[in-house]
């Protein structure tokens, strides 16, 4: 069961689907999801109690409901076939990597398919086309195929698995950690070829925030504003990092429409997929998208399944047991701590890219959520002590939650926009 998650996840990012000539035109994703589930159901593996196991398939509802709302009956089964996957891979993840050993062999699975693209986009810059059969774009910047087709889906790949790469390397002996060293190397010079400047602030918030837990925040913040200046004097894209700049006004002119569909639709929004129907540019922000496309009720539920999934790591670095008075406790914590530490920095650096994306149902991101609400079970179970989530205890704190989000959002668009004008 477990193999076959393993392959489709290295499907849905290496995609040979989409290239090797014998395999295109076949259903291997969906094959290989179907084999997963029902190896997965025949399994008899339990959901086990975690609050993002309500809220996600809660939030396919609510796409299938925008899609009706918003005229289009057949966007019921739109959504089944194209967030459901999601959701199933979701539910697979989570309840079968609740081990450290099944959540280090994803993430090693993770960090040498995001090698893999990044190989093939230093191919792809030397030769000018990548054994894909893509070329880079025109701008010179490097692209993949299918989902991983933008540069900067690229570079929020990198960065989710930057900080899983340097746990590996600290984990390995010396064979081991030339390789893992390797392949780090290779993804962050895979970020800069992408010249993303969300995945180049993504980098930036991975290393700030190690910095800041092992350092403090003013040590993050001094070598964060000389980190900020070494990358605008690598990137020519970071120099033009101002709300004024074209690309950036742009962003922030996508932001403001997308508030607007929210005022004119605020209980399920404008239906997913829809935004370019109401504006020429995408939204460039997860937030936004959601927001626009789901409306209010759609957004809480998405802020709920992120806020839980970063509250759950958070929980295990803050418990910190007495090491005389709980010493079993304190020792499993330690033994724990380094992967949720390695967890909180890739969502940290994901979702600081999803600020500037519209990345919103994107696989990737799900596998992420899924591997730390698996963690965080076996973590339960391992260190005790630690807190169980539940929609029906705390559930609510996500309303005003979103209510204030949504008001910070207007506040910072109408601030861009006078700063841009």
């Amino acid at each position: 069961m477990f193999a076959l998650i393993l392959l489709y996840v290295v499907l849905t990012i290496i995609r040979p689907q989409e290239y090797v000539p014998a395999l295109m035109n076949l259903p291997v994703l969906p094959v290989v999801l179907v084999l997963a589930f029902a190896s997965w159901m025949a399994s008899g593996t339990r959901t086990p109690r975690a609050p993002q196991f309500i809220i996600l398939p809660a939030f396919l509802v609510v796409l299938m409901v925008s899609e009706v709302v918003n005229g289009w009956f057949g966007g019921i089964k739109n959504e089944l076939g194209q967030f459901g996957p999601v959701v199933l891979t979701f539910f697979m993840i989570a309840t079968t990597c609740t081990t450290q050993k099944r959540i280090l062999l994803l993430m090693s699975v993770m960090v040498m398919c995001a090698t893999v693209l990044s190989l093939h986009g230093i191919g792809q810059h030397r030769s000018g086309i990548g054994w894909t059969g893509i070329p880079i774009g025109e701008d010179g910047r490097i692209q993949y195929v299918g989902i991983f087709n933008d540069p900067n889906d690229l570079g929020m790949l990198f960065v989710s698995v930057f900080p899983m790469g340097v746990l590996l390397f600290k984990r390995a002996r010396f064979i081991g950690k030339m390789f893992w060293l390797a392949c780090i190397l290779t993804v962050l010079y895979g970020v800069y070829l992408t010249n993303s400047r969300g995945a180049m602030l993504g980098v930036l918030m991975v290393i700030g925030g190690y910095i800041w837990y092992r350092r403090g925040m003013v040590v993050a913040g001094i070598l964060g504003v000389a980190g900020l200046t070494v990358m605008k004097m690598l990137s020519s894209r970071m120099q033009e990092l101002d709300a004024g700049e074209e690309s950036a006004s742009g962003r922030v002119d996508a932001w403001y429409e997308g508030l607007q569909m929210f005022k004119e639709h605020p209980i399920f929004g404008v239906g997913p997929g829809n935004f370019t129907d109401y504006n020429q540019l995408t939204a460039h922000n997860s937030f936004v998208l959601v927001l626009a496309e789901t409306g209010f009720v759609g957004y809480v539920l998405w802020l709920a399944m992120v806020g839980y999934t970063f509250w759950m790591v958070a929980a295990v670095l803050r418990l910190k047991p007495d090491a005389e008075v709980e010493p079993e406790k304190h020792a499993a914590w330690i033994i724990e701590r380094p992967m949720a530490l390695t967890l909180l920095l890739s969502l940290c650096g994901m979702f600081t890219c999803a600020f500037f994306l519209s990345r919103s149902y994107m696989i990737v991101l799900y596998v992420v959520l899924a591997i730390v609400t698996g963690f965080y079970l076996g973590a339960r179970e391992r260190i005790g002590g630690l807190p169980s989530f539940s929609m029906s205890e705390n559930g609510i704190r996500w309303v005003p939650a979103a209510i204030g989000s949504i008001a910070g959002l207007f506040v910072l668009v109408t601030i861009l926009l006078r700063t841009s004008g």
